[in-house]
């Protein structure tokens, strides 16, 4: 699809006017409802829905068919990080009514990260053809990996607790911080000193987490459309809603006790799907899975994981209660 700048330019001010607006009626510390929360991931959800519907009628149903397997791959991803900012809350002991302010922050953070990770790896991709091998193998060791974690769950071993990255370490160690909140200021001035609030260390751990996350997700999406346009706009819409779903489904998470099997599944899909065009743009003949077939596929994993969870906790409950009885 071809973009110009214009459309660009256009396109990053809609976002960050519709980031304002979010801002401005959330800045307030409050304790999100579930009403609050369904109300804005309805507004988001509806919004990506019509940006996919412009993309129809300005390119056809070719772009707009990326944009929706892009779309719903990343916002299932994005689904089984929230398990992590659970626990990253529960660690910084992050007050209820400053949760909105720390994911909205973090998110804003990893949105730009994310920007600078895709224009490396469109360039890579239009450079060397080879990268899609890399990426491609990538992904399937990381559903590999997944499913190890997923079946060393399900036989009753502990959750692992969440764990500082090197980089929130290394800035814990170098600035001084006080281990009280101030509301959401992210210094204070005590006895002449600057000091970091746990605020800012939340922040940057929410914004550095998710940024590891990309790892997974930039592959993922390269795999369903190499349009930098359409692998940004997706990253953003799944991103800008990702705040109010934290409070939508946080109750229902543990509940999704099948999704790291469903993810797993679409990871090795996409990664197969990788080294299929790195095959054929190496002018080996092998067939490539299109792209209305990967959207299928992806809806349907998606699908049938969500059931089988939540039949699964079902279970889980009558026999809980049983037990108890």
């Amino acid at each position: 699809m071809d973009v110009s700048l214009t459309t660009w330019v256009l396109t990053v001010a809609g976002l960050c006017a519709l980031i304002a607006v979010d801002f401005f009626i959330g800045r307030k510390p409050h304790e999100v409802s579930l009403r609050e929360a369904g109300t804005w991931t309805v507004v988001w959800i509806v919004l990506a829905v019509l940006f996919c519907g412009g993309l129809y009628v300005a390119g056809g149903g070719g772009p707009a068919g990326e944009f929706a397997a892009g779309y719903i791959t990343e916002k299932s991803l994005s689904v089984d990080n929230l398990f992590v900012f659970v626990l990253i809350m529960a660690k910084f002991a992050v007050p209820t009514i400053y949760q909105q302010r720390v994911l909205m922050v973090g998110v804003l953070v990893a949105l730009v990260m994310r920007a600078v990770f895709i224009a490396a790896g469109a360039a890579l991709i239009s450079a060397f053809s080879w990268v899609f091998f890399i990426f491609g193998g990538f992904l399937i060791w990381t559903a590999w990996k997944l499913v190890r974690e997923a079946r060393a769950e399900g036989q009753g071993h502990e959750e692992e607790a969440y764990e500082e990255n090197r980089l929130l370490k290394a800035v814990e160690r170098r600035f001084p911080s006080t281990s009280e909140y101030h509301g959401t200021k992210l210094f204070v001035i005590e006895n002449g000193r600057r000091l970091m609030t746990p605020m800012l260390i939340v922040m940057l751990a929410i914004g550095s987490t998710d940024l590891l996350f990309a790892l997974d997700s930039i592959p993922a999406i390269f795999g369903l459309t190499e349009d930098p346009y359409i692998v940004f706009t997706a990253n953003a819409f799944a991103l800008m809603g990702l705040r109010q779903l934290y409070f939508l489904i946080g109750g229902l998470l543990k509940k999704l006790v099948h999704l790291s099997y469903g993810l797993s599944i679409i990871l090795g899909f996409i990664g197969v799907k990788l080294v299929l065009h790195a095959f054929h743009e190496a002018g080996v003949h092998v067939p490539e899975i299109s792209t209305p077939v990967s959207l299928g596929v992806i809806c349907a994993v998606l699908v049938v994981t969500t059931i089988t969870s939540l039949r699964a906790s079902r279970r889980q409950e009558r026999q809980s209660a049983a037990s108890r009885d």
